[in-house]
C-alpha cells in the first residue's frame, strides 16, 4: 500500500516526531511504500520525502530545535496564509508523484484542510490523527476551525493518541464523531534497550554518576512540563536529578537551580538526534523516571519510554492521558500535580525500597510489551488504511459511474473502430 504522511514539525524533538519515525519505519518493513511531507532535510531509511520549506516553522508551545520559533498563536493571518501555501504546494506535487492510496495526517492545526483539499483534487481518502497539543493551541486560537471541522467531516476516521485527547477532541469538534474515532496510543521499540556496559560507562563518567542513584526527567522544558517542581524537590530527593531536553523554560530553571545552590541537579541539555541510541541509554541508566506535567498531559510517550528499561521506576503527576498508561502501585506512582513534596516522598519511597523499585519497573516492562510495541501500534493502523483505502484510478472510475475494466474495452473498441 501506498501511504502519504503530512507533518508540519522537525522529525527529530518531539514527541509525535517519534511517533511518526516509528510508525513509517515499522510500515516500510512491512512492504508498504511510505512517503512524508515534512519541514525537514533528513532522510528516514527507505522512506520518500517531500521537503516543505514553509517562510517560518511555527511551534505549539515550543521545540528544541526551534528555540526562536513563534508560536502560532502569535501569527498574524498573512504569516499562517503563507506557511499554509507552501504545505498545499509541496502537497500537491507530492500526491501527483507519490499517488497515495491514503494519507495519514498527523495533528489537527493546519494539515487536516490541505488533506481535504486534495480530497477534492485527487479524491484521495485521509485519516487523522491527534496528539494533545494541536488541541491545546486551537483552544486559544480558532482561525482554522472551520477548515478543521470540514476535513473531520469528510475524514475517514481520527485516531487519538488518549482516551483523554479523544474525549478533548470530541468536547472541540462534537461527539457526532464517536463513531469513526478511535485510541491508538504511541508506541515503543524495545529493539533501542540493549542496556549496553560502555554506553552506562560513557554516561557515568561524562556526569560523574557512578555509583549515585540518579532520578532522570526527559521532555521539552516548558512550563507546562513541570520540571520547576522537580528542581524544587531535589534537596529532599536522595539521588542525583539529571535533567536531558532543552526549551524555553531552560534559563529559568537553571537560576532556581543557582538560587537554591543544588549541587545534585544536572542539566545534559538536549540529545542530538544522532545520538539516539545515547538518549536509550540514558533510561537505562535511571534509576526512578519522574514526568511531573502540570497540564492535561495527552499521552505521556517519555513514560512509556521509560518503561520499556524494566530497572527504571516510574512517578508522574496524575494528569490527562496519563492515567490511560500507569496504574498507581502496579507500574508506577501517580502524585498530584505542583505538588513538590508529595513527588520527593514518592521518589524516596523507590529509592529506598529495591524491592518495590523492581517490581514496579518489571510491570512497566510487561506493559510495554502487551500494550505499546510498534509491532502491535502498526497493526491497528494498517487495518484502518486496508478498511478505508483505494487508488486514484479507481476514485476516478467511482465518480465517473463507470467500471475500470469496461471502460478500458470501450476505449480498445473506439480505437480499433478509428483505425478501420
Amino acid at each position: 500500500m501506498r501511504i502519504l504522511f503530512l507533518y508540519m514539525f522537525p522529525l527529530w524533538g518531539n514527541g509525535s516526531g517519534a511517533f511518526l519515525r516509528e510508525l513509517t519505519s515499522e510500515l516500510a518493513k512491512r512492504g508498504h511504500t511510505i512517503a512524508i511531507v515534512a519541514p525537514d532535510k533528513r532522510k528516514l531509511p527507505g522512506i520518500k520525502h517531500y521537503v516543505v520549506a514553509p517562510p517560518q516553522i511555527g511551534v505549539f508551545v515550543g521545540h528544541p530545535e526551534l528555540p526562536n520559533a513563534k508560536k502560532f498563536e502569535e501569527m498574524s493571518g498573512k504569516e499562517l496564509g503563507e506557511i499554509y501555501l507552501s504545505y498545499l504546494k509541496t502537497t500537491v506535487g507530492a500526491v501527483a508523484d507519490f499517488n497515495p492510496e491514503i494519507i495519514h495526517v498527523f495533528h489537527t492545526a493546519f494539515l487536516p484542510g490541505i488533506a481535504r483539499i486534495i480530497k477534492i483534487l485527487f479524491g484521495i481518502k485521509f485519516i487523522i490523527t491527534t496528539h494533545g497539543s494541536d488541541l491545546n493551541y486551537l483552544s486559544k486560537d480558532r482561525r482554522f476551525m472551520g477548515l478543521i471541522a470540514d476535513a473531520n467531516r469528510v475524514a475517514r476516521f481520527i485516531t487519538a493518541n488518549s482516551e483523554f485527547t479523544k474525549k478533548w477532541y470530541l468536547d472541540m469538534f462534537g461527539h457526532n464523531l464517536k463513531q469513526k474515532s478511535t485510541v491508538i496510543m504511541g508506541g515503543v521499540n524495545v529493539d533501542n534497550y540493549k542496556e549496553d556496559p560502555e554506553e552506562i560507562k560513557l554516561i557515568n563518567q561524562k556526569y560523574n554518576l557512578a555509583g549515585k542513584k540518579v532520578v532522570l526527567f526527559t521532555g521539552r522544558l516548558t512550563k507546562n512540563k513541570g520540571v520547576i517542581y522537580l528542581i524544587k524537590a531535589a534537596s529532599y530527593i536522595k539521588g542525583t536529578i539529571l535533567i536531558i531536553g532543552d526549551g524555553p523554560e531552560r534559563s529559568n530553571l537553571e537560576n532556581e537551580i543557582k538560587d537554591r545552590k543544588l549541587s545534585n541537579v544536572i542539566m545534559a541539555g538536549y540529545i542530538n538526534p544522532n545520538d539516539e541510541r545515547l538518549f536509550h541509554a540514558f533510561y537505562e541508566r535511571a534509576d526512578i523516571h519522574v514526568s511531573p506535567s502540570i497540564w492535561e498531559e495527552p499521552f505521556g510517550l517519555s513514560i512509556i519510554e521509560s518503561m520499556a528499561a524494566p530497572q527504571s521506576a516510574v512517578v508522574a503527576t496524575k494528569k490527562g492521558g496519563v492515567s490511560s498508561i500507569i496504574k498507581d502501585g502496579y507500574n508506577g506512582l501517580l502524585i498530584p500535580a505542583r505538588n513538590s513534596k508529595a513527588l520527593a516522598e514518592a521518589v524516596n519511597r523507590l529509592l529506598e525500597d529495591e524491592l518495590l523499585r523492581k517490581k514496579i519497573g518489571e510491570n512497566g516492562y510487561k506493559t510495554v510489551i502487551e500494550k505499546f510495541t510498534w509491532e502491535k501500534i502498526a497493526d491497528q493502523f494498517e487495518a484502518i488504511y486496508k478498511k478505508f483505502s483505494y487508488s486514484t484510478a479507481e476514485y476516478l472510475a467511482r465518480v465517473r459511474g463507470v467500471n475500470p475494466d469496461l471502460s478500458n474495452f470501450i476505449r480498445s473498441l473506439n480505437n480499433f473502430s478509428t483505425r478501420v
